[in-house]
């Protein structure tokens, strides 16, 4: 183990930080959208199933690929597998992740300027057509939409350069509680609205008869995006870890966590919705126009929009720190003096990226490629062919390439974990996760 390798100060703060890294922008804006038109609680039962025995076990392999080797996504495969092609899927992790801030930082900026409308009284009074037209004409304002990116990339900057414990961990440590604590308060605003259980009864009652097969390969995907596995930030983020965490809880935590906060959001969201009769919807609009024509009805709404706004800028501030992260400690490793120079570098090459897929709405609208536009096209090869692709590699990886000796070392260190339970995982690792990923990766190139 390097003797200069920075190291997560407590289990709690690794686990607030890989939490944060799952709990991104899907559990909020399309997890209680999906759900809510999928089956519903059917829905929810198939997809926390998916989560625990098939996302689980991948995001486990992660975790035992860092902190046996200490390092990044790159480096990590060349330890265990020397001499081998098998570092190309650090590589592949690396790419992932510049394709995800591309796109990442699109919405991250908008989530800032959204704030700064709440906060100004821009947003008050508007009708349900007057915010679409306003998040249009937000959208597609060069100026607005550069410089809030911008923005939002420079925050991840500021804090990574600060380094994981003094940067990451001690952002996660606070924005992560907070996140919490925001969206119960939302829940409780919600709940105590006309017709709320109207809303809650839709997002999830149990309607088996819409739980098609389209529906369970849905499941089944969003339960290895949800947690984040793919990229190789879990890998980078386990390698900063004490020998000393026991790791099938740590992860076992992290997954509830996620679950948690899918739950949480749909019911902070269809409530409301409910309640005034705005028909819920996915994505951007969801965020931008919906919940503000919710919340511009109700005493005090605006304070409750600026809640969801700012916990929905945490989330995606907690994803995007590790996504960071991935090529910044994939390229420093054991050089820790060369951090910031590293990390400036990641940070133009994700502005070089990010600022041309800002304007796919709007001045390069007309750039596109196979029908999608530059945000599309980020969005579709990093969720659709590189995710699956990081995940299916990891998961053969792990279960066939790695030697069981350290594999049990690592999933029993400082825990009981019996022999039973380490080869029902190993089984699983090998056999159903790779099987389920290819069907997944299938579903999501439309082929199935």
């Amino acid at each position: 183990m390097q003797t200069n390798r920075e190291q997560w100060t407590s289990k709690l703060g690794f686990i607030l930080s890989a939490a944060g890294s799952a709990i991104g922008l899907g559990a909020l804006w399309k997890m209680p959208y999906v759900t809510a038109n999928a089956g519903g609680g059917a829905f929810f039962l198939i997809f926390a199933i998916f989560t625990i025995f098939i996302g689980l076990p991948v995001l486990l392999g992660e975790f035992v690929i860092g902190r046996r080797t200490q390092s990044g996504t790159i480096l990590a495969y060349q330890k265990l597998a020397p001499n081998t092609k098998w570092s190309w899927t650090g590589r592949i992790g690396v790419v992932t992740c510049f394709f995800i801030l591309a796109f990442y930082c699109v919405v991250g900026g908008w989530a800032l300027l959204y704030i700064w409308k709440a906060v100004t009284g821009a947003l008050s009074g508007l009708s349900v057509d007057g915010l679409a037209a306003l998040f249009g004409e937000t959208s597609n304002d060069p100026l607005q939409v550069i410089v809030a990116t911008v923005i939002f990339i420079a925050i991840n900057w500021f804090v990574l350069s600060n380094g994981i414990t003094a940067g990451i961990e001690r952002a996660n440590r606070w924005m992560m509680p907070v996140l919490f604590l925001f969206l119960l308060i939302l829940i409780v605003y919600s709940l105590t609205l006309p017709n709320a259980m109207d809303g809650v009864v839709y997002f999830l009652e149990p309607k088996f008869a819409d739980l098609s097969a389209d529906a369970i390969l849905q499941a089944l995907g969003q339960s290895f995006f949800s947690l984040a596995v793919g990229v190789g930030g879990m890998i980078t983020y386990a390698s900063y870890l004490k020998r000393d965490v026991f790791l099938p809880s740590s992860a076992l935590t992290i997954a509830l966590m996620n679950l948690l906060i899918s739950l949480f959001a749909g019911l902070a969201i269809f409530p409301a919705a409910f309640s005034f009769g705005i028909e819920p919807q996915a994505g951007p609009g969801l965020l931008f126009v919906v919940l503000p024509a919710i919340f511009n009805q109700v005493p005090f709404g605006i304070v409750f929009l600026l809640l969801f706004l700012v916990l929905f800028l945490f989330a995606a501030l907690t994803s995007s720190f590790s996504l960071f992260e991935v090529p910044v400690t994939a390229f420093v490793e054991n050089r820790p003096e060369l951090r910031k120079r590293v990390l400036f570098i990641v940070v133009i090459i994700v502005t070089a990226m990010a600022v041309p897929t800002s304007l796919s709405t709007g001045v390069l609208a007309d750039v596109t490629l196979f029908g999608k536009d530059l945000f599309g096209i980020a969005d579709y090869v990093a969720s659709n062919i590189l995710l699956p692709i990081g995940a299916f590699l990891i998961a053969i990886f792990v279960g066939f390439r790695m030697p069981r000796q350290v594999l049990w070392d690592e999933i029993t260190s400082d825990g009981a974990f019996g022999f039973r339970l380490f080869a029902a995982w190993l089984l699983v690792l090998k056999y159903v996760c790779p099987i389920a990923i290819f069907f997944v990766f299938l579903q999501q190139l439309g082929i199935l």
